[in-house]
């Protein structure tokens, strides 16, 4: 049931639309249908006063509204919010609130890549060469997963941005911009393993990156690409996968565990949580999955 709040003022919209701009009935009924179910998801997700909608919370409503959802009805739910929350700030019961577009609403978007967890697994436990290459292979798997860098990011990372004892990476990604990103424990054990057992042997001079190539210099991008393709055959992985399919895999299984959008967004050093928020539409498929499989009616 949706807050009485966020009812009260989708009721004095629809008797705006149908007093004073004489909308028809089946307008004004398609619009209550679609605010209500509006209003009932926002409120579900904490919401008690449209003045609270912010960006992030439209992208995720915006994310339950994808097939079978036909690209008009789409159109149409976005633009029935869109609508009352700008009557709302015209008359000044809500104070700013958050515009958006519904330009783009039915354009086909090109989601991410994702590893199950399954094939993640997989994918991890073949990097089991316990040689020097072996294990700064697992350690370049484990970084991008365990914490989510770019490629770049982590063939590029210092020793000294490496904080064993607070499980802590300082990351520069884009632009320049410094995160800190947290080291999972067995991402961390296998850090600690490499930087013991190999990278003494990898490495052929001081100052290089944490990830050092075979020949003891800063590892190419296009090795890695390869070297993750290949433990993608070893464990079996069909699809072409390479160091982004890792990240999204990272993002996606943060969302999928619980993590706020915003969190994650800060975690993969996005300027924009636009960018960020293509990834609750992997989330929302996944759940829709799941909700198929349990329910008794599928």
């Amino acid at each position: 049931m949706a807050s009485e709040a966020l009812i009260d003022a989708v009721d004095g919209y629809l008797d705006h639309l149908l007093n004073q701009r004489g909308a028809s009935d089946h307008t004004v009924a398609a619009y209550q249908r679609d605010l209500l179910q509006a209003a009932e998801f926002f409120t579900k997700i904490g919401l008690v006063a449209w003045s609270g909608l912010d960006e992030a919370l439209v992208h995720r409503y915006q994310a339950t509204l994808g097939p079978p959802l036909a690209v008009s009805t789409r159109r149409r739910k976005l633009s029935s919010l869109r609508s009352l929350l700008k009557y709302l700030q015209r008359h000044g019961s809500s104070g700013e609130v958050v515009a958006f577009s519904t330009r783009n609403a039915g354009k086909a978007r090109h989601l991410p890549k994702a590893l199950s967890e399954a094939d993640l697994i997989s994918l991890l436990l073949a990097a089991s060469d316990p040689t020097p290459s072996g294990l700064r292979d697992r350690t370049l798997l484990e970084l991008i997963y365990g914490t989510g860098l770019r490629i770049s990011e982590a063939l590029g990372i210092g020793m000294e941005e490496v904080n064993l004892d607070e499980a802590m990476l300082r990351v520069t990604g884009k632009r320049g911009k410094v995160r800190q990103v947290p080291i999972p424990r067995e991402t961390l054990t296998v850090l600690e393993n490499y930087l013991a057992h190999a990278r003494p042997q990898l490495a052929s001079r001081a100052g290089l990156p944490l990830i050092v190539s075979d020949r003891g210099n800063r590892m190419n991008r296009s090795v890695a690409y390869e070297r993750i393709q290949h433990y993608a055959g070893l464990a079996g992985i069909e699809t072409k996968i390479g160091p982004h399919t890792l990240r999204h895999s990272y993002a996606v299984h943060l969302l999928q565990g619980g993590a706020d959008l915003r969190n994650v967004q800060e975690l993969l050093g996005h300027a924009s949580i636009n960018t960020t928020q293509v990834y609750t539409h992997l989330d929302v498929d996944h759940m829709r999955g799941n909700y198929r499989a349990a329910h008794p009616r599928k």
